[in-house]
């Protein structure tokens, strides 16, 4: 069985990372100031972000093709500028709290 729990609030930046700063969470643009905040090279999240945990037996059967996944997970990318150049951290880790 999948469920999914909640990872937590926070991604982190490379060290020199620079803005702009620009962050997706599903492939959604999220606001600075209003969804995000970013905090030395921390991005913190205004709301918990959620990471779904699947059980040996379901990934096994995703794995076979017998049925999918159907629980919450949050995927972040995070575009910013590290030495004039743009870079992007895809399916960024989320960090507890």
């Amino acid at each position: 069985m999948s469920e999914s729990v909640e990872a937590g609030r926070r991604v982190r930046l490379p060290q020199g990372a620079e803005r702009p700063i620009q962050v997706f969470i599903n492939g959604t643009e999220q606001r600075d100031g209003a969804d995000y905040t970013v905090r030395g090279r921390d991005v913190l999240f205004t709301r918990p972000l959620m990471k779904e945990q699947v059980s040996g037996g379901r990934w096994l059967a995703m794995a076979l093709g017998l049925f999918g996944s159907y629980g919450k997970h949050d995927t972040v990318d995070v575009h910013f500028r590290l030495r004039g150049e743009t870079r992007v951290i895809s399916d960024a880790e989320v960090l507890p709290d």
